[in-house]
């Protein structure tokens, strides 16, 4: 049984209300608490089977809506952007906000962090910032950009933004999204790229909380935090002795098809990263934990792995 709560809490950035959701299990005792950092265009709601999944084993699950994602959009505020003079830094320190009010709440418990997609590159920024502050972390539907990428991204992003960063421009949703779908064609949807299962696809399509274009503003900041993440001097203040599993579909393209996240894994190893697992399943796409077909042993395998690591 599940105990599911609505909560809010102030966004690092002073001035925005930040909406979250727990789901603590009633009838198991508890034994770690997760924290999920959701990803582009999307909310942390949409995690809610699986978190209910993860209450079985006992696992505590809390997550927040970004900054311009989900019920964190202000009245009369722009979807899919961090907001005026926000930074990528700003949602990265709002997940060490709820962190520690997470540490406060439970303070025997171990807690771990999963990241999907941007959110696995916000939780990689973190991992960077804020060191040894959580027992392992998940990253999900990740990968690594070629330099020439984020360098076009960044000069296009950049122009656009001094105008108005929070318009949208097709050239940056494009950029940004577009080139995913042109490994499924013919395209049934302009978001093939995100599920093998249909139902999946056709869900997000017609849920009004996602799929809204990247602002440029947000885009611009997105690819800076990439690039921070994969320095190696960044990369190397990655606290080693952290757990760290790399989850994605083999054809994910955020993900290169498999070899950004591989990429993403040997870099990690090299900077001193003593336990980090890869895993890529076959004919599966971007989102892991939608696929109905497949999910229940994807949330089988990473509750197989984060048992292993509580012990």
């Amino acid at each position: 049984m599940t105990k599911k709560t609505d909560f809010t809490f102030l966004s690092s950035d002073g001035k925005t209300r930040l909406h979250g959701i727990s789901w603590i299990p009633t009838d198991v005792a508890p034994v770690a608490v997760l924290q999920i950092v959701h990803g582009v265009a999307e909310y942390v709601g949409r995690y809610d089977d699986f978190a209910r999944f993860l209450n079985g084993h006992g696992v505590i699950v809390v997550g927040h809506d970004h900054l311009g994602h989900g019920e964190s959009l202000p009245e009369g505020g722009t979807p899919v952007y961090f907001g005026d003079g926000n930074t990528w830094d700003t949602p990265v320190d709002d997940i060490y906000v709820l962190h520690t009010r997470l540490k406060e709440q439970y303070p025997d418990l171990p807690l771990l962090l999963m990241g999907h997609s941007m959110g696995s590159f916000l939780s990689r920024t973190y991992l960077i910032r804020y060191p040894g502050t959580v027992k392992a972390a998940i990253l999900m539907g990740t990968g690594w950009q070629s330099g020439a990428t984020l360098t076009g991204g960044l000069a296009l992003a950049g122009i656009l933004k001094r105008k108005n960063p929070a318009a949208t421009n097709d050239m940056v949703t494009n950029l940004a999204f577009g080139a995913y779908n042109k490994t499924f064609k013919p395209n049934r949807t302009a978001y093939d790229w995100l599920s093998v299962d249909e139902e999946n696809v056709d869900a997000y399509i017609a849920d009004p909380l996602c799929g809204h274009d990247a602002t440029v503003g947000l885009f611009y900041e997105m690819l800076k935090g990439i690039r921070f993440n994969q320095r190696f001097s960044h990369l190397d203040k990655m606290d080693g002795k952290i757990p760290i599993l790399l989850i994605s579909g083999q054809d994910d393209p955020v993900g290169g098809m498999g070899s950004g996240v591989r990429q993403t894994y040997n870099e990690f190893k090299r900077s001193g990263v003593t336990d980090c697992t890869l895993k890529l399943y076959p004919g599966l796409r971007h989102e892991l934990l939608n696929e109905k077909a497949h999910r229940s042993v994807v949330y089988q395998d990473i509750w197989n792995w984060m048992e292993a690591r509580l012990g």
